[in-house]
């Protein structure tokens, strides 16, 4: 409620851009998407997580396969490498902008 096209209202980053890899997992099995918003990968792929959504879709975290980008459910994710071990937590909605 109140989210309109958001997942969650907060995010956690190993970054403040959320550019950094937080970690590096296998996909324990195929999964395709609902919509343009998801990436898809099949069994044994290799997924790059940059940032896991907190609070309302705590089970969908945002990564790439290849050069494609979206969410997946974290549950599909089995975990091999660890990039950072710091978690920023920071809102969904704010990009930051740095005026020089």
């Amino acid at each position: 409620p109140g989210l309109g096209r958001r997942f969650a209202e907060r995010k956690r980053c190993a970054d403040f851009e959320c550019s950094m890899l937080m970690c590096r997992g296998k996909a324990m099995r195929d999964f395709q998407g609902p919509d343009c918003r998801f990436v898809n990968f099949k069994k044994g792929e290799a997924v790059y997580v940059y940032y896991k959504l907190i609070g309302e879709s705590t089970e969908l975290w945002a990564g790439s396969v290849g050069s494609d980008f979206g969410y997946f459910p974290k549950d599909l994710l089995e975990i091999n490498h660890n990039y950072s071990n710091e978690e920023l937590e920071l809102p969904t909605d704010v990009s930051l902008v740095l005026l020089f």
